[in-house]
């Protein structure tokens, strides 16, 4: 499905079945609203889905994997070859994601859409779109079709898996140096400094986090990325990754399915959809509020709230795949609990 197409197919969430979804957890024998933001989750569920009756057990994260070259500029505290190392090791269920993956019973997507040498393991999915991106500080991250086709790979593939059977899709991403990539495209997005989206990322001393601002500002001055055209945003000062993400949150909202947002970066890269396609908004989840500068203020943008703040900043997916089994039990109660007529006992009433 070509980008056009998908953006025509997005449309609002379902009102009549977050309102029966809304109707279920007050009719259920405990204080109204006494669950918060997990009652939320499954009220926009039901609008996502049409339905509200509500079924998550199939589940899936998706990891986009990708090198930035902007690592030349000394702004990361690895080297790009650690990108690899991890990506194989997705395969092999040895990261904290791939772990934390089989308690909430998700299945694991690695994809490699830009790392910088050649990667191989069971299940990973292989569409480079270049051995890494161009160093930002210098050139164009990359070419505007690139852009387009790694949104298209991504909207594709969530397509692919919702027609599957997944009806919960999770994102995470790999990329040494992609929380400044991120930063880059927060500060475009957002009409802001980079210094005020700009964090340590993976361990940065306070010489490493000056050379990140500078690359970044160095690459805003240098393309002059126009805001209000997401993919020359994207193109000029973005990532592979962030490309592939944007893709998987189109693709979900056009299957009509919920999509976990992760960190900074995947917020980064729900941001691009939305501004795609504002509607998209509504099939967004916050899994959790990054640890980095800009984490809360981009889920303000999105108008979407976390379920789990916790300090994280790992990425990989490992706070979407955390948020899974709060959404298990939020299920269960709205599944399994008794109702206020079931038991034969007064209702709570709404109060000012």
């Amino acid at each position: 499905m070509r980008l056009e197409q998908a953006l025509e197919q997005i449309v609002p969430a379902d009102q009549v079945a977050q309102a029966a979804a809304k109707r279920r957890w007050d009719s259920i024998a405990k204080p109204l609203g006494s669950l918060g933001l997990l009652e939320e989750a499954i009220i926009r569920i039901a609008g996502i889905t049409g339905d509200s009756r509500v079924c998550l057990d199939q589940r899936c994260v998706v990891i986009c994997c990708a090198d930035n070259g902007v690592v030349a500029e000394g702004v990361t505290q690895t080297g790009s070859e650690v990108t690899a190392v991890v990506t194989e090791n997705f395969c092999k269920g040895e990261t904290s994601v791939a772990v934390m993956a089989q308690v909430a019973h998700c299945d694991l997507l690695p994809v490699d859409l830009g790392v910088a040498r050649a990667v191989q393991g069971d299940g990973l999915v292989v569409h480079k779109l270049g051995y890494g991106t161009g160093n930002i500080a210098r050139e164009p991250a990359m070419t505007r079709e690139q852009a387009l086709e790694g949104i298209e790979f991504g909207l594709n593939l969530a397509g692919s898996l919702c027609a599957q059977g997944y009806q919960i899709l999770a994102t995470g991403e790999m990329g040494i140096g992609n929380t400044t990539t991120s930063s880059a495209v927060a500060a475009v997005l957002l009409g802001c400094a980079p210094v005020q989206v700009t964090g340590r990322g993976a361990g940065l001393d306070s010489a490493g986090l000056s050379r990140k601002l500078a690359a970044i500002e160095q690459a805003l001055a240098l393309h002059q990325p126009d805001p209000t055209d997401p993919l020359d945003v994207l193109a000029k000062v973005g990532g592979f990754d962030l490309a592939g993400l944007c893709g998987v949150f189109l693709g979900a909202a056009v299957a009509r399915r919920p999509v976990l947002v992760d960190g900074f970066i995947s917020a980064v890269a729900a941001l691009l959809a939305v501004r795609l396609c504002p509607a998209a908004a509504d099939y967004l989840l916050a899994s959790h509020c990054s640890k980095e500068p800009a984490g809360s203020r981009l889920l303000e943008e999105l108008g979407i709230r976390p379920m789990i703040t916790a300090d994280m900043c790992l990425g990989e997916g490992t706070g979407a795949v955390a948020a899974l089994p709060l959404l298990d039990m939020a299920l269960a109660v709205y599944n399994r609990m008794s109702t206020f007529a079931e038991i034969a006992i007064e209702a709570y009433q709404p109060q000012e």
